[in-house]
């Protein structure tokens, strides 16, 4: 059996899609992901799948492996060495506040106080040294550090950035002392904001020793499954990386997973003549909401991972919440009705799976409303059927706190978690000028399916697109992203003081890097495509505007496209004001070969015939009709209440919408 394979390895599930020939789906999985050794999920989907692994020509692979790590503080034992005066830097932060009012919250470093230590040294903002690295005074330092167990040593020394000789001669230094990784700022993102390189730098430090194990743990593994293939994973910007290069680009996979169903759902939207798209990607733990504009999904330079933890790399604009299939449903303490952000996960789950739960979930809401087929669990290999009984109980005792039945509890446990997700689906499109009724709504994940209909629903989306297998699309998107490097620069200065010579020395600079890296990775690639971008901003403005420019640009040229892209943006020019080159990026991308798919032809409408009818809860008990996808043909047309079935996911469409069958085999829901 040859093939790629794609596997999405996710809080509760793990996800796994196979093709034989690139261009056609021959089987989708899901199993339960294993949190103590998520590489084991990895083996456990391809066991699952009865795939060969010593016959695959591929694996494209999604992990939670860095969101998880940071989210539960399990990264490494790390110290960061700053210069003298900036060891509180992680803290000092930009002045935020946790919460809107008052001075309330806790701030949770990555790296605490007693960890991060001062050197002299001292660069100014153009590269210049003001004062020398104390080399014995750093090597002294390292050696006491040795003793305290410490598995990451960063390096983050004041503008760096123009001049990164003091990083690198302090990484010779700490290097040979101990058998630990060395991180420098100015290696994982070349910019200025002392506070947000610092972070991000540390975030790299924190993982790598975690990543690596993972990488190491998962080769080992394949290696003694007989595969002896690539393995490429996704990187939080969109494009893939090769698993050895994994350890020193491990802050770049902080959200794996979100960002390859993200890049498959623009894909496939836009091969169904949808170019703004707002995708919606719900599992068992979040719930994670992008928007593509113009068939590109929204690409953000910074996120924040946690209160004051930033992360200045290229991401795709993810935005998660705590609503999944797992979140716990129970009542605070004035008595109201919360969902989340707690969840079940993978251990012990939702009380209806039988591995010990015992608070209801949004997945037993779902259950107990007939929405889910008790007697066709998904991603359950250890149970034949849902116990509904026992998720009724647990309804029955949490709704007498708010005086509902068991439906009605179930309905308000959706209610709510439906209404959280479209509140951020709003912030994410109303609040940013954005009118969701140019929208179409892209729903994957285990979960996404059953609760589209309602957030289309409430945000006042026109149309739904239901991909051909949403509950592995993460998976999918592995497989159709290509390899990536992002680089960066910061210059700024004014562009009248920027010399032509200078950018394209830059820019050229930036171009070899990222060849070099993707002919480092070994990976097969038809074509390597070159982009770049101007950082911009008139002369006092702190917030800059990204403009796409040329690499033979002079920087007339470059000032010109900016003053367009500013008033396209805003609506006017600051005349006499100058203009200033903030920083210049490089994207390279390596196209990866893959066969054309088939493209589907018209036919003609017909309505669908359903599998079956059951009692399904809206409102009140309905007998509604039961589709199985694989029986839904192109052309194929039904009106809701429905649900389909499917190895993957479950999908609700609710009363008064209608649903067809594209010439692609999505389904397209509208209301009616």
């Amino acid at each position: 059996m040859a093939g790629i394979a794609g596997i999405d390895v996710g809080g509760t599930f793990t996800d796994l899609f196979f093709s034989r020939n690139g261009n056609t789906v021959d089987r989708v999985l899901k199993v339960p992901s294993t949190p103590d050794d998520p590489s084991r999920g990895l083996i456990d989907a391809l066991a699952a799948a009865r795939i060969e692994p010593e016959k695959l020509g591929i694996i494209l692979h999604g992990t939670t492996i860095a969101t998880n790590a940071v989210i539960e503080r399990r990264g490494a034992r790390a110290a960061l060495i700053t210069t003298r005066g900036f060891r509180d830097v992680l803290e000092l932060g930009r002045r935020d506040r946790q919460r809107m009012y008052g001075l309330t919250g806790v701030q949770h470093p990555l790296i605490p106080r007693r960890m991060r230590w001062e050197v002299a040294e001292r660069m100014d903002y153009r590269g210049n040294v003001i004062t020398p690295l104390d080399e014995p005074g750093l090597e002294a330092l390292a050696r006491a550090l040795a003793d305290e167990g410490v598995e990451t040593v960063v390096i983050a020394f004041l503008h760096s950035y123009a001049n990164p000789a003091h990083e690198e001669r302090a990484r010779e230094i700490v290097a040979p002392i101990s058998d630990w990784e060395v991180v420098i700022s100015s290696e994982v993102v070349r910019e200025y904001r002392e506070f947000e390189r610092t972070s991000t730098a540390v975030v790299q430090g924190y993982l790598q020793p975690l990543v690596s194990r993972y990488a190491r743990n998962l080769t080992e593994k394949l290696n003694a499954k007989g595969f002896r293939r690539q393995t490429l994973v996704m990187q939080s910007n969109g494009g893939l990386v090769p698993l050895g290069q994994l350890p020193t680009r491990a802050a770049n996979i902080v959200r794996s997973g979100p960002a390859a169903g993200v890049t498959a759902a623009a894909q496939i939207a836009g091969q169904a003549g949808f170019t703004h798209v707002i995708t919606g990607d719900m599992g068992g733990t979040s719930y994670d909401v992008a928007v593509v504009v113009n068939g590109q999904p929204r690409i953000a330079e910074e996120t924040q991972l946690d209160f004051r933890v930033p992360l200045r790399l290229p991401m795709i604009d993810v935005h998660t919440i705590g609503a999944g299939g797992g979140s716990i449903a129970m009542l605070d303490r004035g008595g109201v009705l919360q969902v989340g952000p707690h969840s079940a996960a993978a251990v012990p789950g939702p009380i209806c799976f039988g591995r010990g739960g015992t608070r209801p979930t949004v997945t037993d809401a779902n259950a107990v409303l007939g929405r889910i087929n008790a007697d066709r669990p998904i991603g359950l290999t250890h149970i034949e059927r849902l116990d509904i009984e026992a998720a009724r109980a647990a309804m029955a005792e949490l709704g007498a706190g708010l005086g509902l039945g068991v439906e009605e509890t179930a309905e308000a446990i959706l209610t709510v978690v439906n209404h959280v997700m479209a509140r951020r689906t709003r912030l994410m499109t109303v609040e940013q000028g954005h009118d969701p009724r140019d929208f179409a709504l892209v729903v994957f994940g285990g979960a996404g399916p059953l609760h589209g209909a309602a957030i289309m629903r409430e945000v006042g989306i026109r149309t739904m697109l239901l991909p051909e297998h949403p509950g592995v699309l993460c998976a999918l998107g592995c497989a159709a992203a290509d390899l990536r490097y992002d680089l960066s620069r910061t210059v700024e200065r004014p562009v009248a003081d920027v010399s032509d010579a200078e950018i394209a020395e830059i820019l050229s600079a930036q171009r070899t890097q990222g060849r070099e890296q993707i002919e480092t990775s070994g990976a097969a690639v038809d074509a390597v495509v070159v982009t770049h971008a101007a950082n911009m901003a008139y002369q006092g403005q702190i917030h800059t505007l990204r403009v796409p420019v040329e690499a033979d640009w002079p920087a007339a040229r470059m000032t010109e496209a900016f003053e367009e892209a500013y008033a396209r943006e805003y609506g006017n020019r600051l005349e006499g004001i100058p203009v200033a080159l903030v920083g210049l990026t490089t994207s390279v991308m390596g196209v990866r070969p893959r066969q054309t798919p088939q493209v589907g032809k018209s036919v003609a409408t017909h309505a669908a015939q359903p599998s079956g009818i059951r009692p399904v809860y809206f409102g009140s008990w309905q007998d509604t009709p039961i589709y199985d996808r694989r029986t839904l043909s192109p052309g194929a047309t039904f009106s809701g209440p429905a649900i389909i079935e499917q190895a993957d996911t479950t999908s609700v469409i609710e009363p008064g919408m209608t649903a067809r069958v594209d010439d692609r085999g999505n389904i397209l829901v509208e209301v009616a």
